[in-house]
């Protein structure tokens, strides 16, 4: 992994942009066109596992979005050793829908064999996809933190260099809950401050941020701003001491971070969490179902924007 190493260094060094990739900018004035319309809108396609590549394309065109987020992962839509084959013929399915692979979630947070990095990476970035959701890393609550927290970083420079090599973005979500890294913001943060925001970025969780800090968000989000490669919109109710996912604008999470985004000209892609449906989308009754909520929860969000 040396060579790798070595072209970190020249890139941070040279600080250089992907092509394609805007991050956003704290503080930026917005501009006269609102992040409603000028941020790329796509929508998690987690819950419509089971149907084909081209149904999952086609019901993503119904909503009139600009692309999708797929789990490109195991026990995802492609499996791993699969994506040389099968990858092609997802993207091409999108494109005839007008559409995009704006964000892939993968299975991936190493440059390690047993993941299928390289392959999985290098055939993404040849179909164009800029972006995709690295696997999550988690703590040992039984060791101390802070030395598994350093134990990431060589796992993050190699990372880091292949994908500035193919010209693709990894991207780190928040994830609430007692041993997730990056749960409290803070730990990740302290990592990704090696890098450019076009080397690592955020995906910034509105709701797991909300269950982890509660009326802090705005603390969490303003630190992410400047290392924001994505947004995530979901929404969540508190039944007991869980939190459970719901329709968006019924739960916990604040329109003012939708706004806060307006006014700070972001431009990134922002991706619609439906997590809350459940059942088998190849009934077509269920998918009926989904859509409907596909259609409502898009309305608020977009409403939410533009207010």
């Amino acid at each position: 992994m040396n060579t790798r190493r070595h072209f970190l260094a020249q890139s941070l060094a040279a600080a250089p942009l992907l092509a394609g990739i805007q991050p956003s900018r704290a503080g930026t004035p917005a501009a006269a066109t609102s992040p409603a319309a000028a941020s790329p809108l796509c929508f998690f396609t987690k819950h419509l596992q089971g149907l084909s590549l081209e149904q999952i394309a086609e019901v993503a065109a119904e909503m009139g979005l600009n692309g999708v987020e797929s789990p490109i992962r195991p026990k995802g839509h492609i499996e791993p050793e699969r994506v040389p084959d099968e990858l092609p013929r997802f993207v091409e399915a999108l494109k005839r829908h007008g559409l995009e692979l704006t964000i892939m979630t993968s299975g991936i947070n190493e440059v390690s064999a047993e993941q299928h990095s390289e392959s999985v990476l290098r055939t993404a970035a040849k179909l164009g996809v800029k972006r995709f959701r690295m696997h999550y890393f988690k703590y040992d609550l039984s060791k101390p933190i802070w030395p598994q927290l350093q134990e990431i970083r060589p796992k993050l420079r190699d990372l880091v260099a292949l994908c500035d090599e193919l010209g693709i973005l990894p991207m780190v979500q928040n994830h609430s809950g007692r041993d997730y890294v990056g749960a409290p913001i803070w730990d990740m943060y302290s990592l990704m401050q090696e890098y450019q925001p076009t080397q690592l970025a955020f995906c910034y969780d509105i709701l797991h941020a909300t269950v982890e800090g509660g009326l802090q968000w705005p603390l969490s989000a303003a630190l992410t701003s400047t290392h924001r490669g994505a947004v995530y919109f979901k929404d969540f109710q508190w039944q007991g001491r869980k939190s459970e996912t719901c329709p968006l604008g019924e739960g916990q999470v604040d329109p003012a971070f939708a706004k806060q985004l307006v006014a700070q000209g972001y431009r990134g892609p922002i991706s619609l969490h439906v997590e809350y449906l459940k059942g088998d989308a190849r009934r077509p009754e269920v998918l009926a179902e989904f859509k409907k909520a596909h259609v409502r929860d898009l309305a608020k969000l977009k409403s939410w924007l533009a207010a």
